[in-house]
């Protein structure tokens, strides 16, 4: 009997490989991002978030909500660095709320 040799990796590896070798990060990135928000920050947030628009290396993030709007930009350091961590890279270098 032989063992076969694989080479198994999960999908999500895989697609993110192959994002970046065709340059198609971009659009991913925003994919990522727009999925990722509300399972990190909440459904109040999320609730409250009319917009998510990235722009070269920045997230713009539009809130419906004044009070909310201010304790974000408070927090704009800790936003990026866990959408990073969600992105797997240092890719996000500013956010900007409107």
């Amino acid at each position: 009997m032989t063992m076969k040799k694989t080479n198994e990796q999960p999908l999500k590896t895989l697609l993110t490989e192959l994002m970046k070798t065709y340059r198609l990060q971009k659009g991913n990135n925003e994919w990522v991002i727009k999925e990722a928000w509300p399972r990190i920050f909440g459904e109040m947030i999320n609730r409250h978030t009319v917009q998510l628009r990235l722009s070269g290396r920045t997230l713009y993030v539009k809130v419906n909500s004044s009070p909310l709007r201010h304790e974000l930009l408070m927090g704009r350091e800790k936003i990026k660095k866990l959408l990073n961590e969600e992105l797997g890279e240092d890719f996000l270098q500013e956010i900007v709320l409107m």
